[in-house]
Parts: structure tokens; sequence; C-alpha cells
């Protein structure tokens, strides 16, 4: 069951492969994830010391889940991958010019797991090109639902 999306990854980068990874959570963080208090839209993936961190995604704590702490709901989360999954990931970002991106945050069972892309950036042509395509299959979803009516 997908929680939240990031639709500016699929608008602004070409998703070339997806991998899924778990996410060092809080407690509260849970709780607000729950309640669907979660935002990926600003949010990015990078690397530092060998290990992967979502940087920028927004959990807002909720008032009753946090009594004992101070949440921060901006923090950095650690990715958990396999070892070999991170270094290839690690390794086509420096080389080949790619970007980890956030794609959803999803439950599997009672976890919370995060659908990370590798992506390659879109240019603006690209950008008019799938708006175009997207246009068009609305235009026809509407002419085909006009003309059973």
């Amino acid at each position: 069951m997908i929680i939240v999306q990031n639709k500016k990854a699929f608008h602004d980068y070409f998703i070339e492969d997806r991998y899924e990874a778990g996410v060092m959570l809080q407690g509260w963080e849970i709780k607000a994830i729950r309640a669907g208090r979660a935002n990926l839209k600003e949010a990015y993936v990078t690397s530092k010391d060998g290990a992967l961190f979502l940087f920028g995604a927004h959990i807002s704590p909720l008032i009753s889940a946090s009594t004992h702490i101070v949440p921060d709901p901006i923090r950095t989360r650690k990715l958990l991958l396999h070892a070999a999954e991170i270094d290839k990931l690690i390794t086509k970002v420096q080389r080949a010019g790619y970007t980890l991106m956030p794609l959803n945050m999803h439950f599997k069972g009672s976890l919370v797991k995060l659908e990370i892309g590798l992506a390659k950036g879109k240019k603006m042509h690209d950008k008019r090109e799938s708006e175009r395509e997207r246009d068009a299959v609305m235009e026809a979803k509407q002419a085909m639902k006009k003309s059973r009516h």
C-alpha cells in the first residue's frame, strides 16, 4: 500500500532502475506516517561513508505521539540495502552521472519501505514532450467516454 508518492521525480527525471530500501525510523515517525503525514517532494538520496541517506523528507509529528522527545521533521534518515546494492548504486552515481531519487514510500507488511530510482535528469524539451504525451492520452480517454454516451 503506497503511503506517499514523489510525482515531481517522474516529471524531472527518467527513472531507469528501481530499488526497494528499508528506512531507519523512530517510533513517532511510524505513527505519523500511518496517519499520512509524510512528504517526499523536496527529498533526495545521497551517499556518505559507504551508506545511503534520505535527506529532505518531511514527516510532520503528531502532537500526541511525541511527548517525551523533540521531533525533527526533516532529519536525515539512513536507508537499509544490501552492501552490494549500495556499492553498485554509489558507483553508478559517481561514474555515470545518475541521481538517486525517492519515488514512493509504502508499507510491506508492517514495515515502511522506500522505493528509490536510479534517474537521469530530463531536459526542458523532454518535459514538454512528456506533457504532450500525457495530454494526448487524456484527450483520447475523454473522446472514448463521450462516444460511449
